[in-house]
């Protein structure tokens, strides 16, 4: 394309002369336009921008939502598998280290090395380094637990070899299988059924069809099998070092007084004599005669998971059938 001349009229030579600009003038004319076409340019990006949503920035929007959706999964997770482990460690101070009359683990033992904030300071210079810094520092707690747990485990393992007789006889089982019952009520503080009053109630009432068999949950000696007031067709079971459960509310005795019973051995069958509502077993665990929460004496029968959900079950459960 030819470029456009521009001529002018002189009247002292009577003709039409051809203007030649200078080189300034050309290079602020060129200056000029490519100044409107950025201008133009940034005008249109913004317009862009405001409109329609970037490719790129899209892309991030939807990784940043994604990366927080699986955050919470994991917190949540994690949530659980600390309530968890928060369960077994009061189980470990306040019951199998009383057990064997050792020392509970101190602060020092369960969390030590979770102060290196030098790490956690360069997690926060990172993107979202809020939520990762937050999810590591759990992490580690729970890394920690885990790990002092398991070294706690091995001393009681070891220190239960030297007190085997004492285990075999210290109630650590369920007394009904647990496909067998519903949790109906557990221990503490609950609404007599029948006078409405509030009272203690000393044990667990397992909801079940009536003939469920019913175990010895250790070794002992038989002290009561007959029917006693309130409590139905009862059997009471000695098992040394203290320890003393009830069955209560039977269908059916198949143990005699003075009868050397074993851990697991069936003893009786689920029921509803005496005062009681409906079919259910009512158990108790007594140590120097005083009532235990029998949740605390399944240490051989429940994986940590079980456990955790069985104190879930006893916390809530408030239909008192006895």
């Amino acid at each position: 394309m030819k470029s456009r001349k521009l001529y002018i009229y002189n009247p002292e030579t009577d003709n039409f002369e051809r203007v030649f600009h200078s080189f300034r003038e050309r290079a602020l004319k060129v200056c000029g336009l490519i100044f409107c076409s950025l201008l133009l340019a940034v005008i249109f990006y913004f317009i862009a921008i405001s409109v329609f949503e970037l490719p790129t920035e899209e892309n991030l929007r939807k990784e940043n939502a994604s990366l927080k959706s699986q955050y919470n999964i994991l917190n949540r997770r994690l949530d659980n598998a600390l309530t968890v482990m928060n369960n077994i460690q009061n189980r470990d101070d306040n019951f199998y280290r009383v057990m064997m009359q050792m020392e509970p683990l101190g602060n020092v033992q369960r969390f030590a090395g979770l102060d290196n904030e030098k790490r956690y300071r360069e997690l926060s210079k990172i993107s979202d380094g809020g939520l990762a810094t937050l999810l590591t520092r759990r992490m580690d707690l729970f890394e920690r637990q885990l790990y002092a747990q398991s070294i706690s485990f091995d001393q009681l393992r070891m220190n239960a070899d030297k007190h085997k007789d004492k285990l075999a006889h210290i109630p650590s089982v369920m007394p009904i299988n647990i496909k067998d019952f519903t949790m109906s009520s557990g221990y503490g503080v609950r609404r007599d059924p029948i006078y409405g009053s509030r009272k203690f109630h000393e044990g667990l009432d397992f909801a079940a069809k009536t003939g469920t068999s019913v175990f010895a949950t250790a070794d002992g000696k038989v002290m009561d099998a007959e029917r006693m007031s309130g409590y139905g067709n009862c059997i009471n079971i000695d098992h040394g070092y203290n320890y003393v459960t009830r069955y209560a509310h039977l269908s059916e005795i198949l143990v005699k007084p003075g009868q050397e019973v074993k851990r697991g051995e069936l003893i009786g069958r689920v029921g509803s004599t005496g005062k009681s509502t409906g079919p259910h077993l009512h158990y108790e665990v007594r140590f120097k005669d005083e009532p235990q929460n029998p949740v605390n004496y399944y240490f051989m029968d429940l994986t940590p998971a079980e456990y955790a959900e069985m104190i879930q079950l006893a916390e809530n459960a408030g239909h008192v059938m006895d």
